[in-house]
């Protein structure tokens, strides 16, 4: 697929601020139908377990309104009270159904986008009103009529799978007409129930199909060139935020580094302030001591406060200092000019500690 602008063709795959730009701009695999089909699935299902509540409410609401003592034989003052009772009791018959969808229908939108709220979707868009360009995107080449087609095809599956749940019960309807209320008002219910729930299935699948379309449609056409990827990675490297952000977790690292090492180091030589660099030696597994940790200034400061808590020896020694810091990086040992000055410094150390006898064998 060749990109004139973007001078080659779109071969790379989107870097992660493409993503997020297109996030922000509402460029997201979304598929309405999926939420519907989640939300009418969720409908049948609560229907038949809360249905029956729901019939029993109404059942006495038509008693009480309907009855010798209903609302057309109540007092004025006592309507009003009587109603909102009225009101109530629906509600809360309801309220499991409506509770129940709103949930489903958050958590379908959070599973298909994230937890993510595009106000620019929400302002409002006259040339949406405009009923030529309606028509242009619908019955238009292109993406309008593939959609159109599409829909047409998805009514053609509907109507087939709805038919499919009364064929077998054809008989049984026509002979309704012989049957009590009751009767006919339960096998209305079973058909209905058996073509809704046929339907959200169906539904279902063919959303969870048109969100992977969809997924894939979006990654094709955020698609980079290779000329596009270096310019971003050229901008964000200028980014005083991303150099930040850069620089903190650089900091952690280093900090993580420092917790971990410095209780197993020997010694810590300082400058006595802005250096500090922690040395270890172990006899036969070492040629030479090596640095396990080093840090300037608040990294120093640090250094010298995890020594003190794990009672590591602290000892100033400025240009020795100075220089394993710039010569001798994390892991390495130190360099072959500074064996006897480290050495009188390990002796020192083992001595007070008892591993004199350490640093002689070796």
């Amino acid at each position: 697929m060749a990109d004139s602008e973007g001078g080659g063709e779109k071969t790379e795959a989107p870097t992660p601020r493409r993503l997020q730009e297109a996030r922000e701009a509402g460029q997201v695999a979304r598929s309405q139908d999926m939420t519907a089909a989640a939300m009418l699935l969720a409908a049948v299902l609560l229907m038949s377990h809360f249905g029956q509540n729901i019939m029993t409410v109404i059942k006495d609401l038509m008693q009480q309104t309907l009855g010798p003592d209903g609302v057309g034989n109540t007092k004025a003052p006592d309507l009003f009270e009587i109603m909102l009772t009225l009101f109530l009791k629906v509600g809360m018959a309801l309220l499991p159904i409506v509770v129940g969808l709103i949930l489903v229908a958050i958590i379908m939108n959070v599973v298909q986008v994230g937890l993510f709220l595009n106000t620019s979707k929400i302002m409002p868009n006259l040339g949406a009103l405009n009923p030529i360009g309606g028509l242009s995107k619908i019955f238009g080449k292109g993406q309008g009529l593939v959609s159109l087609l599409m829909n047409l095809a998805k009514m053609g599956l509907i109507a087939a799978v709805a038919y499919s749940a009364i064929s077998g019960k054809i008989a049984t309807i026509v002979g309704s007409t012989q049957l009590d209320v009751t009767q006919v008002f339960l096998i209305g219910a079973s058909v209905l129930y058996d073509i809704a729930m046929r339907i959200a299935v169906l539904l279902l699948i063919l959303s969870i199909l048109d969100f992977v379309y969809q997924k894939y449609k979006i990654g094709q056409e955020l698609k980079m060139t290779k000329q596009e990827v270096k310019e971003e990675a050229k901008r964000m490297d200028g980014d005083p935020h991303i150099k930040a952000r850069r620089r903190q977790i650089a900091q952690q690292r280093a900090m993580k580094r420092v917790k971990q090492s410095v209780p197993t180091a020997d010694v810590i030589v300082t400058n006595p302030t802005h250096y500090a660099v922690a040395l270890k030696y172990e006899a036969g597994t070492m040629h030479a001591p090596k640095v396990v940790a080093k840090g300037a200034d608040f990294l120093a400061l640090k250094i010298r406060e995890i020594a003190a808590e794990h009672g590591v020896p602290i000892l100033e020694r400025p240009p020795l200092a100075r220089a394993l810091y710039r010569t001798t990086e994390v892991g390495q040992e130190i360099p072959e000019e500074y064996y006897n000055a480290v050495a009188e410094i390990m002796a020192y150390v083992f001595e007070i500690s008892g591993r004199a006898k350490e640093l002689v064998k070796n």
